[in-house]
């Protein structure tokens, strides 16, 4: 009621306005960046949405998330009737939704916690619809220029990079890639290692980063840390630039060795893009692989080695089961490395500075 009066009282402001309804407002992770103090308006006029744009938008039915992560990492609950702060980004996550930045400011989704606004377009049948939101409007300047992610970039591309850099890439989503970068972060900084780790692709949310520090990584960054709420849909060079600014981060904060995270699947076009692209530039010195089963496993495998690609041991989900390993190794040839190993500072120290398998699986 007090906002509301004050947003009414004849003579005030209207950026003083705008500035208390934004204090108001429930704000996301992906938008932690962002310097609200440039924001001066709030416009629909002749809008077109584009990828990182931060908007204020209203909840009008709770769905699938009704909870948003905000820049401190906790998730608070959602009520109808909220006003909430978050970025247009595209949803690639096959265990939830596809959705895309749509082509006009109506209605749409929140379709991630983290705070990313998209438009829905499919679902898997074990999630919930989700939350609907009404856009109220894009955060401008006075200029008119929409206030972007793309312009809140903490890391610089440069050719600097950690000496070592290992990269954790999966079968697809949930096969147990983030345990896998937390156990290792963990076992080589326990093994006396300056490790910094850094998520390279996904969907902006903290709890990566939240897990790569609690490990006892010096350093923690993301692809929100480049300029994007999502990195969906982003552009193999665009990939490059993001890559290449979190391992100079990490360089700079003087890590020994990065541990990064690529995710989704190898099916997925920005992580098989991305795979490719550090393997022949030399962005990353070797890789673990992550899968979900006995099947992914080889399958993964098989798919890198085609590629000159062998890697340094198996992990994630398949890890768990004792059958399911021994399956796993007979189909690569390659070691499977449970979470207590990589947590273990000597198996850790192996893992990370052996050669890859002599015996590789079938290309």
């Amino acid at each position: 009621m007090l906002i509301q009066e004050f947003a009414t009282t004849p003579g005030t402001d209207r950026t003083q306005r705008l500035r208390i309804r934004l204090d108001a407002a429930k704000r996301a992770f992906t938008t932690r960046n962002v310097d609200l103090g440039e924001a001066t308006r709030i416009s629909r006029s002749g809008r077109k949405p584009q990828a990182g744009d931060v908007i204020l938008a209203r909840v009008t039915a709770l769905g699938q998330h009704r909870r948003i992560e905000n820049v401190h990492g906790r998730r608070g609950d959602l009520y109808v009737g909220d006003e909430i702060i978050v970025a247009y980004g595209n949803r690639y996550a096959p265990d939830q939704f596809e959705a895309y930045v749509p082509e006009d400011l109506g209605p749409c989704h929140l379709v991630a916690g983290g705070g990313v606004a998209a438009r829905a377009m499919a679902r898997h049948a074990g999630v919930k619809p989700a939350t609907q939101i009404e856009v109220v409007g894009v955060l401008t300047r006075a200029d008119g220029r929409a206030i972007n992610l793309a312009e809140f970039v903490r890391v610089i591309p440069t050719r600097l990079r950690p000496a070592r850099v290992i990269a954790v890439v999966g079968s697809s989503m949930n096969a147990g890639k983030t345990t896998t970068v937390a156990g290792l972060v963990h076992g080589l900084t326990r093994a006396g290692f300056r490790v910094g780790a850094a998520k390279l692709t996904g969907t902006g949310s903290g709890g990566d980063l939240w897990s790569m520090r609690d490990a006892g990584a010096i350093a923690a960054a993301d692809f929100t840390d480049a300029g994007h709420a999502s990195t969906f849909g982003v552009a193999s060079g665009e990939l490059g630039q993001i890559t290449q600014g979190l391992l100079a981060h990490l360089a700079g904060a003087e890590a020994d060795i990065a541990v990064v995270e690529i995710a989704d699947g190898l099916l997925h076009a920005e992580t098989s893009q991305l795979i490719a692209m550090g393997h022949t530039r030399g962005w990353f010195d070797a890789c673990v692989f992550a899968a979900a089963d006995a099947m992914g496993a080889a399958f993964g495998c098989g798919w890198l080695v085609q590629r000159g690609i062998v890697p340094l041991a198996v992990s994630g989900l398949v890890s768990a089961s004792p059958l399911a390993a021994r399956e796993a190794q007979a189909a690569t040839g390659i070691a499977i490395a449970t979470l207590a190993e990589l947590r273990d500072p000597i198996a850790a120290a192996r893992i990370a500075f052996s050669e890859p398998a002599t015996q590789q699986v079938a290309a």
